[in-house]
């Protein structure tokens, strides 16, 4: 496993993301004559604020970006009638690539989620989540250095549900052998491309033994052709225990959707919250860089969020771009910030605004 850094100067590749082919990676090249164009997608609350913050922070690296921006959410509804004009997908199809903020989705009742339907419609089937260990933040365990791949387009989250009798819902889980094969396929390359050394399916074919087993059949058969990676399997209660007692023995973790995304926030938990990691959402031919925090609406327009978990998810971006140097700079600048622990956001236990955080990462990059 991949040592976390534990001082600013030090960076690993632990959150670059390579799509599962490099064929398929939507990469781009940027100049100052032909910048990186990204769909930029504020989102909902503070999403606007860490987006603003994140923009920031990646024009100080020199590089020439062209910023696409494309609104979605509750907020949009009066005006378009749907919280997802169809402008925000073709953009992001014909651009590639795109950043996003936090877009808050009703619970029970009202539109469907925005960022479930953009991973069905943009093909996104991976979500890959990075958590690692970072200065200054005091969490029960030192050096964790864990990367959840999740399945993200099938499972219980294809919303095929319908009432049998009245009090009585069904709710079908869809697993096929195309999309488990897909998805293992994707963590053992991520894990061979980016240094790993293990990989673990997390399931409960112990109950549901046709689809989680048809997951497993796949893991295995794909572990197979990866013989320089380790391969285990571990039942999804036993993982969530085993989590909280002993991370350390867990590397590149894949699983379904609805376990990865239980897991995934576990993981987060571990490092200090969801305000703190980076998220991307990967097909064949986009790439959606996100953080995976809530909207926030009780602090929105206070000037107090904490962009962190985009910024993570902005240098996720960079690499990909092959802007490694650009990458590390940002990445080394957010370490520092956390390291002197004097310009952190309430959330992070300080008292800094998102303007003093920003302005404490440009001064570590020599912006």
């Amino acid at each position: 496993m991949s040592n976390s850094p534990s001082a600013p100067e030090t960076t690993t590749n632990a959150d670059s993301v390579t799509p599962a082919t490099a064929a398929d990676a939507p990469v781009q090249t940027g100049t100052a004559a032909s910048p990186y164009i990204v769909t930029l997608i504020p989102g909902d609350g503070i999403g606007p604020e860490v987006i603003d913050a994140t923009v920031e922070v990646l024009e100080a690296t020199g590089l020439s970006f062209t910023w696409d921006r494309q609104f979605a959410g509750a907020e949009v509804i009066p005006r378009f009638g749907t919280p997802l004009p169809d402008e925000v997908v073709n953009t992001i199809i014909k651009n590639r690539i795109a950043l996003k903020g936090p877009i808050a989705t009703p619970i029970g009742t009202g539109f469907s989620s925005v960022n479930v339907t953009l991973r069905k419609r943009l093909g996104l089937y991976a979500n890959v989540r990075p958590a690692r260990t970072l200065p200054g933040i005091v969490t029960p365990f030192k050096d964790v250095d864990i990367v959840v791949v999740r399945e993200n387009s099938e499972d219980l989250y294809s919303g095929i549900e319908h009432v049998v009798v009245p009090g009585v819902v069904e709710s079908l889980k869809i697993i096929t052998e195309t999309g488990s094969t897909r998805i293992a396929r994707f963590a053992f390359d991520y894990a061979r491309k980016n240094g790993r050394k293990k990989v673990v399916a997390v399931h409960k074919a112990n109950i549901m033994k046709l689809s989680d087993g048809l997951f497993l059949d796949c893991c295995k058969r794909v572990a197979r052709e990866y013989t320089d990676i380790e391969y285990s399997e571990m039942i999804v209660d036993n993982c969530c225990m085993q989590l909280v007692t002993k991370p350390h023995q867990f590397d590149v973790m894949v699983m379904e959707n609805l376990y990865g995304d239980i897991v995934s926030d576990l993981v987060s938990g571990l490092v200090g919250g969801l305000g703190v990691t980076g998220s991307a959402n990967i097909g064949p031919d986009t790439i959606m860089y996100e953080a995976v925090h809530g909207s926030a609406p009780d602090i929105a327009g206070k000037g107090l969020a904490n962009p962190t978990a985009v910024l993570f998810s902005a240098v996720m971006m960079l690499r990909n771009f092959g802007e490694a140097e650009a990458a590390n700079r940002v990445e080394n600048a957010v370490f520092a910030v956390f390291k002197e622990a004097k310009h952190l956001t309430g959330d992070l236990g300080g008292k800094a605004t998102t303007r003093e955080y920003v302005n404490a990462v440009l001064r570590h990059m020599g912006a």
